[in-house]
Formats: structure tokens, sequence, C-alpha cells
């Protein structure tokens, strides 16, 4: 992990931020001001239960994933964060990690603000706590649909709705390949068997699988999505 600095980028760190789309530069500056930028490389623990932070993460660039392990050592991935929300232990905001962890799928930017600084600047602005509500609550919805999914799913169903997800995802989480119009998922198999609960072993059979019917085109850490509408179908 590494400080990416202040000042001049801070406001380029919000300025495509969900929660704050219609605030003034001076508000900007103000709250850029007091959520530094840092980044982390995929792979990076940005939380995790053995260091607790009572932080607010602001996801400017790349993706991160939350989860939690189970007793035997089973990861289950509790959510996808995409570029422009946030996530963190926030009590003030009534979200909380308890047990989760946060890894960076790619590398990414974040700015990182305190429980004094969101109170200022967030729970102070009707129209910024009205959003982060909105955004708790898809997040809880979401999380509740993957425990499900966990449980009454097959494997393959599993990773064709993580797929769809990632794919359906805006912003997308990489650029396209030329002459193609396709959506692309920039994931190692290993990466997207955690996400979906499974081997790596057991993903790649289900992607070769997927591959050999025409719904995706598979490269070194690249799927690549033909038929988004069939995979739906395979998801359940």
């Amino acid at each position: 992990m590494v400080d990416a600095g202040p000042d001049a980028e801070g406001t380029w760190c919000l300025a495509e931020v969900d929660i704050f789309c219609d605030l003034s530069e001076q508000e900007m500056q103000a709250i850029a001001a007091a959520a530094p930028m840092k980044t982390y490389s995929a792979g990076d623990l940005l939380y995790s239960p053995a260091q607790p932070s009572e932080v607010l993460f602001i996801l400017k660039k790349g993706r991160v994933r939350i989860f939690r392990v189970s007793a035997d050592g089973r990861a289950l991935t509790t959510a996808i964060i995409a570029a422009g929300t946030i996530f963190g232990e926030m009590v003030l905001l009534g979200q909380r990690m308890y047990d989760n962890y946060a890894e960076a799928l790619d590398d990414a930017v974040v700015c990182v603000m305190s429980r004094a600084d969101v109170h200022r600047f967030l729970l102070a602005d009707a129209r910024i706590t009205a959003r982060i509500t909105a955004i708790l609550g898809r997040r809880l919805a979401d999380l509740e649909q993957r425990l499900s999914d966990s449980v009454f799913k097959t494997v393959a169903q599993r990773i064709a709705t993580t797929l769809v997800t990632l794919a359906t995802a805006q912003p997308p989480p990489g650029p396209l390949w030329p002459g193609t119009h396709h959506p692309q998922i920039a994931l190692t198999h290993e990466q997207l068997a955690a996400l979906a609960g499974t081997s790596r072993e057991t993903c790649t059979k289900v992607l070769r699988e997927y591959a050999d019917r025409g719904l995706l085109r598979l490269a070194r850490g690249r799927i690549t999505v033909l038929d988004t509408s069939r995979l739906k179908d395979e998801a359940g």
C-alpha cells in the first residue's frame, strides 16, 4: 500500500464518486483535504479483523472484494465493490465490517476518511446522507442474495451469476479488446473461484464448458462474455 499524496489529485479522487455528484468545487476540495488518497496493489488487504479501524474508504479506481472466512477456512464473498462507491467500518453510517476482509481485486486507488471527518463533511449534508443510505440498502439486498445463492445454487450457477454481475457492472472493469464490443472481466480463474466460493480446478472446468458452448472466450487473466443473455439463463 502506498500513500498517493495530498492536494492536487484529491478532487480527482472524488469527482466521479456518486455520492458527491452535485457538490461544488469548494465543497469537493474541503472533503479531498480530509480524505488522503492511498493506492493498493491487486491482492492487498485494505481491511482485516486482525487490524480493525473505523474509517470510510471511498473507492476511486479498481474493484474490491469483501469476504469473510468460515471456521473451516472457506471464504464467502459478501460484496464486490466497484469504483465510485464506499465501504468500510463506520458505525456512524450503520455500516459494519464485523469479521469481513477487504481485498483489492485490481490495483486500486482509495480515499480514506476518519470518523470525525465523516461526521463533519458527510453526515452534515442531507444529500450525501440519503445517497449513502441508498447504497447501503442495495448492498444489504445483494448480501442476502449472495447468501441465498451459496445455499441453493450449484457451483456452475454461482460462477455464471458472478460473471453476469461483473459483466454488467458500470464502469467496466477493463478496456475492451480492439474490434470487440463484448464485456471483458479481468480476473484469473483463482480469483473468480474465490468470488464464487469454489476451487480453482472446478472453476476452470466450468469456464471451459461455457467456452465450448460459445458463452465465453478465455485468455490469460481475462474472460470475454460473448452471450450475456444465455449466461443469465445459466445463472438461474
